[in-house]
């Protein structure tokens, strides 16, 4: 079995800040065992506005937050999801990639996945919370991403498109065994989802869920909703960590993963693909 660990934030403006926040949890994941660790969405920098990200954009491959996590790997010898990162469009100065990375212990950055889905919406509960990602956000191409880490084949997708089943369909088809998605969920559609879509991922896809999301109040106001967690292909909650930055740490059972796959074949019994 194969350690991993997912690390709640409360990030704000100040990237500097963050990543020393960042570091503090890489250590502490690195410390309890893990393997792999899951930083969260914008875990970098949490502004007052959205177009803050822009000015801390970066080209692909190089630049304090890439470094950053390239050098963090190393130094820990563990396999980093370094969240989601404003990464250059080229020919776009107003919008960015939401990119999700994945180091290796070599420091390599060995899979990059574009956030696809972009959480243009309006919170139904009368609140009058709006957001409109596409404003500062180019979308990624609509292919599943999957790569090879020490917890089998990692399929990547990040917060909004937790509500799109597609993508995970993909992600299986294309070989998943477990699912990461690093988050920056609002309180209040946190409360009423999240929970709930994560298990639904992990039992209709017979995957692990490895979710690290932002948590408490932000720079401007905003609020995130926590509960960082780890989730087996049953849906059961491994560990959860609330509303308070911090890390979970839990044991991935690939053979038990193997064995619930066989022993309960629903992936075989799909007649619409």
């Amino acid at each position: 079995m194969s350690r991993a660990a997912v690390i709640q934030m409360n990030s704000g403006a100040d990237r500097d800040a963050n990543l020393a926040a960042a570091a503090g949890g890489l250590r502490a994941a690195a410390d309890a065992g893990a393997s792999l660790a899951v930083l969260p969405e914008n875990f970098a920098c949490m502004g007052e506005r959205e177009s803050d990200k822009l000015a801390l954009a970066e080209g692909d491959g190089s630049g304090p937050i890439q470094d950053f996590l390239a050098a963090q790997a190393r130094a820990l010898s563990l396999w980093i999801v370094g969240g989601t990162i404003p990464l250059a469009v080229p020919g776009d100065s107003g919008r960015v990639h939401a990119a999700c990375g994945v180091w290796n212990p070599q420091g390599v950055r060995v899979a990059r996945y574009d956030k696809i889905h972009l959480f243009d919406i309006e919170v139904p509960d009368g609140s009058g919370e709006r957001y409109r990602e596409s404003a500062t956000i180019a979308p990624g191409a609509p292919e599943p991403v999957v790569v090879d880490t020490p917890l089998g084949r990692l399929g990547l997708s990040v917060c909004y498109d937790l509500r799109f089943p597609e993508l995970y369909r993909r992600l299986l088809a294309a070989g998943a065994e477990v699912l990461c998605v690093p988050s920056a969920f609002t309180a209040r559609t946190g409360e009423a989802h999240w929970e709930m879509l994560l298990r639904a991922r992990a039992v209709e896809n017979l995957c692990h869920v490895l979710a690290s999301n932002q948590c408490g109040t932000h720079a401007a106001g905003r609020r995130t909703w926590g509960h960082s967690c780890i989730i087996d292909p049953w849906g059961r909650v491994l560990d959860d960590a609330g509303d308070a930055p911090g890390v979970v740490v839990a044991e991935l059972d690939a053979q038990a993963r193997q064995a619930q796959r066989r022993s309960f074949p629903a992936l075989d019994h799909r007649r619409l693909t």
